[in-house]
């Protein structure tokens, strides 16, 4: 391919295509090889990584590796230990009438051609999981890296030609543009992860080849506190939940809902927590990263005046940094509860008790996450059968992400569809129903 004239996304398309249709992905031997070399790019080039994770969002190399290649390469061991396995047919019981000689079982059939399209807040881990679902499952890809990382983007550019098969995997790089060139193709899946705004467009683009979508968005997502918590250690978990790469998270803690007493109590414990996280000027932490970009900075900074600060407030625009921020008296109705946050500012709103938290999280759209602290088995199981949310955490943020064996995934507003280990298969797969009867 001449490096002057850059394939167009119908080209791409039709390329992909025509390898899936030879039959090149189908033996799981061609699967295991693409994640084993994916495996490799991330070990052999991690630090790589790591340093344009840095140059895009402030992420250490401690926290570039965690949540983003670690993470990935623990996903590809846990894929590889158990492809196999998820791959065998599952035999069907047969009726009767069909005669004692007619069997049944479903398999799994590749889908074709996936587009993938990834945001910049985690943007090697949201590009490559999803990425390695589909080419487990014996699918091409095609994936899109965000812009607003561009230092990754190009790593990833650079470097997964080199490492897989570039006959059935291409990397498109670019802006809206791009992907809306893409987004006009017809492809058999198409993976979104992002804003519910850009992810109504994604739905209607592939609504024009009724192409199926998973959406992975976002949301505000509520913490309960309940009263009796040890807050102490609530406050070390949610401050390390909440300011992991600067809030920047789909599944952080959106805000914290409690009683006014518990409210109370919960200040001095966070002002303890995020100085024991960051010290006591967390500009000059390691482990504390920045916003991506000037506009993001200017809209969480008009955030910061919702309520009382508790900790953190301070920025500085030029070096894209916003403190560790906790606000207290929170009026439901300001602009810090109207929205997403999507940085470091964790506001405290209060409620009287259970039941008007419950209300409180059943009048707004469905989260990504429901994080709730209590030692009741009583408040666990309402807040299990009265809530609905992507994923339910009882004691511990963000955790319920890095367990392969759960499906990550919203509900409503928050998205639709989900992957991670086995469920990967499933959403880049086609369930097939086999029939079988001897003629004679």
């Amino acid at each position: 391919m001449n490096d002057h004239t850059p394939e167009q996304p119908a080209e791409i398309v039709a390329r992909l295509r025509a390898t899936f249709r030879s039959g090149r992905t189908q033996p799981i031997e061609w699967r295991t090889t693409q994640l084993r070399r994916l495996r490799e790019m991330l070990t052999t080039h991690g630090a790589e990584l790591a340093e344009a994770l840095h140059s895009d969002l402030g992420k250490s190399s401690t926290e570039a590796f965690r949540t983003e290649i670690d993470f990935t390469v623990r996903e590809i061991d846990h894929t590889l230990e158990h492809l196999a396995e998820w791959l065998r047919p599952e035999p069907a019981p047969v009726p009767a009438h069909l005669g004692a000689d007619a069997t049944a079982h479903t398999q799994y059939d590749p889908l074709g051609v996936v587009l993938v399209i990834a945001p910049w807040n985690y943007p090697v881990q949201l590009l490559l999981t999803p990425m390695l679902g589909a080419l487990a499952a014996g699918n091409t890809v095609v994936v899109k890296p965000s812009e607003l990382a561009p230092a990754t983007s190009a790593a990833l550019a650079r470097l997964l030609p080199r490492h897989l098969d570039t006959a059935a995997v291409a990397v498109v790089e670019g802006a809206v543009p791009e992907t809306t060139a893409l987004l006009a193709e017809r492809f058999d899946h198409i993976f979104y992860t992002g804003n519910g705004t850009v992810g109504r467009i994604v739905m209607r683009a592939a609504a024009e080849h009724l192409t199926p979508v998973t959406l992975e968005l976002g949301g505000k997502s509520p913490a309960f506190v309940d009263r009796g918590a040890d807050l102490s250690v609530v406050a070390d978990r949610l401050a390390r939940g909440k300011f992991l790469n600067a809030g920047q998270t789909c599944v952080a803690p959106d805000y914290v809902l409690t009683d006014p007493e518990t409210a109370r109590a919960l200040e001095p414990e966070f002002v303890r927590a995020v100085e024991q996280l960051f010290g006591a000027e967390p500009r000059e932490a390691r482990e504390y990263g920045r916003i991506v970009n000037e506009r993001h900075f200017d809209r969480l900074s008009s955030l910061l005046d919702s309520g009382r600060t508790v900790t953190g407030g301070g920025t500085d625009r030029a070096a894209k940094y916003i403190a560790p921020t906790v606000l207290a008296d929170v009026d439901p109705a300001s602009p810090v509860m109207r929205e997403e946050i999507f940085g470091p500012i964790l506001p405290i709103v209060t409620v009287a008790d259970l039941d008007e938290a419950i209300g409180f999280i059943n009048d707004r759209d469905k989260p990504l996450a429901l994080y709730a602290f209590t030692e009741s088995d009583g408040t666990r199981a309402r807040l299990a059968a009265e809530t609905s949310s992507g994923g339910l955490g009882f004691g511990l943020p963000l955790a319920h992400l890095t367990v392969s064996d759960l499906p990550f995934g919203g509900v409503g507003e928050s998205g639709m569809g989900n992957y991670h280990g086995r469920y990967s298969i499933e959403t880049f797969s086609h369930r097939k129903a086999v029939l079988e009867k001897p003629l004679g």
